[in-house]
């Protein structure tokens, strides 16, 4: 059975350091354009995953976890805006599902639950980015969130050719 988890403490994170590698260097060797290029290298996960915690200890930044028999199959994040004029705000990040566990509901599941949890933190709009192309293209405006518009060639991909962005906004009200 699947549960979501909000990781709330640094030390409660890093047990996490080895599922989280697996899930991550999965994700992007299946093509996932979350900031890494395949093939992903364990220290450079883990480094990520190191600067994730750190941020999650000082209180800027949401982690969930779906986990699977003890197996992360899915994450997303939401970093929390810190400057005064911003503290409404909050930018969802890298929503990942395992290749393996897709088309089951999970990305909706946890896109549900880190809504809720910037509900709770007073944050009552979001933004996020996604390639264009991806099923996650799809899923966010099913889930409410308006599309902002196209940022053109925005990241390199595995290929080493350029994608586009798809920018989207939810207001929580």
């Amino acid at each position: 059975m699947t549960t979501i988890r909000e990781v709330e403490t640094a030390a409660g994170a890093a047990a996490y350091l080895d599922a989280l590698t697996g899930l991550l260097k999965a994700c992007v060797d299946a093509g996932a354009s979350i900031g890494f290029l395949p093939p992903l290298e364990r220290a450079e996960s883990d480094a990520y995953w190191c600067e994730v915690f750190d941020d999650v200890a000082r209180g800027t930044r949401i982690l969930l976890v779906a986990v699977d028999d003890d197996q992360a199959i899915g994450s997303v994040q939401l970093g929390l805006a810190t400057k005064p004029n911003a503290l409404h705000r909050g930018e969802v990040q890298k929503l990942i599902v395992h290749p393996d566990a897709r088309r089951r509901g999970l990305g909706r599941a946890l896109m549900e639950r880190i809504e809720e949890a910037a509900r709770r933190r007073g944050r009552t709009l979001l933004v996020l980015d996604t390639k264009r192309g991806d099923d996650a293209e799809r899923l966010y405006p099913s889930m409410g969130w308006s599309r902002s518009g196209v940022i053109p060639h925005y990241a390199r991909n595995g290929d080493g050719g350029l994608d586009d962005t798809v920018v989207f906004y939810k207001e929580l009200g």
